[in-house]
């Protein structure tokens, strides 16, 4: 029995397979440094879009370390997006995430846009994304999409790289 609670996550209006992935412009956090950057100036071609709660929790660990056994950076571009600063990211980005970036939303913004929010539990007027992974074509269009529906959950990994291997067939 894991020793902490799920807790199954209202139902959500997300962003689907088949739909053009909204827009946005945030910091764009790498190793070195941060720019504001549009999702679709960095998207030329097949991308990986992982939202997932905010820097330091056990969820985002686990997510970036499976992300790096299987190499998906080296494959095709992998963007983060969650709640937490800049700062935050390239401690994050220190210890794991090799070749990843990270979008940084502190206003929950784009994870309203995603339809990915959720308040966190016991912190008032805290929202953050819950885990989430879209694929997008170069045009944007969300061919792959899993949002989890408890807390905590984690993407079919297996899943995700078959998506991603049909995607760059």
């Amino acid at each position: 029995m894991p020793e902490f609670d799920v807790v199954e996550l209202p139902e959500t209006d997300h962003v689907t397979a088949g739909e053009t992935a909204p827009e946005f412009t945030r910091p764009l956090v790498g190793e070195e440094f941060w720019e504001d950057r549009s999702l679709s100036a960095v998207v030329d071609g097949p991308t990986l879009l992982v939202f997932h709660p905010m820097d330091g929790a056990f969820q985002t660990t686990y997510v970036y370390n499976e992300i790096d056994d299987r190499g998906w950076a080296d494959t095709l571009p992998v963007y983060g997006v969650s709640i937490s600063s800049p700062y935050e990211h390239k401690d994050l980005l220190a210890e794991r995430g090799d070749g990843v970036r990270v979008f940084s939303d502190p206003s929950a913004s784009v994870v309203e846009a995603y339809g990915v929010d959720h308040d966190v539990d016991g912190m008032a007027g805290i929202t953050e994304a819950r885990p989430a992974v879209f694929l997008l074509d170069s045009d944007r269009v969300v061919r792959y999409a899993w949002v989890g529906s408890e807390h905590p959950s984690f993407p079919d990994y297996d899943a995700v790289e078959a998506a991603i291997d049909d995607l760059l067939e």
